[in-house]
């Protein structure tokens, strides 16, 4: 795979991989190398950020970071890199996740962070993988299948619910 087309997963926390493995799960079916890390910029700062300074070097093309309460990870991450980052607020706390959400999306101008929904790391693996596409026409064919399969899926459903009714 070309320089730049890893993804770098992290986490503040070893607890939220039951939710961040769905990213790798989705980078996996279109087989996108990745890293995980689980770096706080709370409680490691210097390790997480010199890893984000050095991401492009390494060759990552998109990062993806999820982080629940606070949420700082991403937001912190995107100041030290000019690769896309993607955030994914993770559900935790007294307000399941939409601190996170609100920490996550309201970034300050020039800093931006492409936030998903709660929990929502599948998509923001597929959103990693539409990044690395438009430099990457066998990334892109992939992805094109993948509408595609998504489509007729419904279409299948579609059609088995009408021969119910």
């Amino acid at each position: 795979m070309p320089t730049g087309n890893k993804v770098l997963i992290l986490m503040g926390s070893d607890s939220d991989f039951d939710t961040m493995k769905k990213a790798c799960a989705a980078l996996d079916e279109f087989d996108v190398s990745y890293d995980v890390r689980v770096l706080s910029v709370h409680r490691v700062p210097e390790v997480a950020l010199k890893l984000a300074t050095e991401a492009e070097e390494r060759g990552y093309g998109v990062i993806i970071g999820g982080a629940g309460m606070a949420a700082h990870l991403c937001g912190a991450v995107a100041g030290h890199t000019t690769l896309p980052v993607v955030g994914v607020p993770l559900e935790s706390g007294a307000l399941k996740g939409v601190d996170a959400l609100h920490s996550t999306v309201m970034m300050p101008p020039g800093v931006p962070v492409g936030t998903m929904a709660i929990n929502g790391a599948k998509n923001a693996a597929i959103y990693a993988v539409q990044i690395l596409a438009t430099a990457d026409d066998n990334l892109r064919a992939k992805l094109h299948q993948f509408k595609k399969d998504m489509a007729n899926q419904v279409l299948a459903k579609d059609e088995k619910i009408q021969a119910l009714v």
